[in-house]
């Protein structure tokens, strides 16, 4: 059997939902991520952040910037007894047509490629649609937008589960 991941988009799953989030200053932890990824990690998953940085792309910040952000962030998962095996982000704009930028799948399928992850025993956890859709596109059918970013048409959503935060989906991966 291969490896098996969640997958967390990282604006509005992780953290608070904020334009161009690049400050550790600026960066707050959504309530229940620390034990969620805790909570996967010991049921055998490994946890791979998966994220737009458009930012980047224009201009906002660097992409140093976002590799601080982004090791401030692991240690701090690292330090409530969680881990995170790896973050993937586009850095590019939505017009740039690469095949990494959700929806397109191209961040998921590197992750599974390097880790060798078995696709069909993966989640995805997102705050939008595209979430979904790039989820879907790579193989994963486990899927669950949160409340706690975007905001969700609930009728035509194509996730699996639709629940508050993070926090909740504790107990839907078993």
């Amino acid at each position: 059997m291969g490896v098996k991941a969640v997958f967390l988009d990282r604006d509005g799953v992780i953290n608070v939902e904020k334009d161009y989030a690049h400050k550790i200053e600026d960066f707050e932890f959504l309530p229940g991520v620390f034990e969620a990824v805790k909570s996967f990690n010991e049921k055998g998953y490994i946890v791979v952040v998966v994220t737009n940085q458009s930012g980047i792309g224009r201009g906002y910040y660097t992409n140093e910037d976002f590799q601080k952000l982004t090791e401030y962030m692991k240690k701090e998962f690292e330090k409530s007894g969680g881990k995170i095996a790896a973050v993937y982000h586009c850095p590019h704009v939505p017009g740039d047509g690469c095949g990494c930028r959700k929806p397109k799948p191209g961040m998921l399928l590197a992750a599974k490629n390097d880790f060798g992850i078995e696709m069909e025993s993966s989640w995805m956890i997102g705050d939008k649609e595209g979430d979904i859709e790039a989820a879907l596109a790579s193989g994963i059918t486990n899927t669950v937008l949160v409340r706690s970013g975007h905001k969700i048409d609930e009728k035509s959503t194509k996730a699996t589960f639709v629940v508050n935060g993070v926090f909740d989906t504790i107990g839907l991966i078993k």
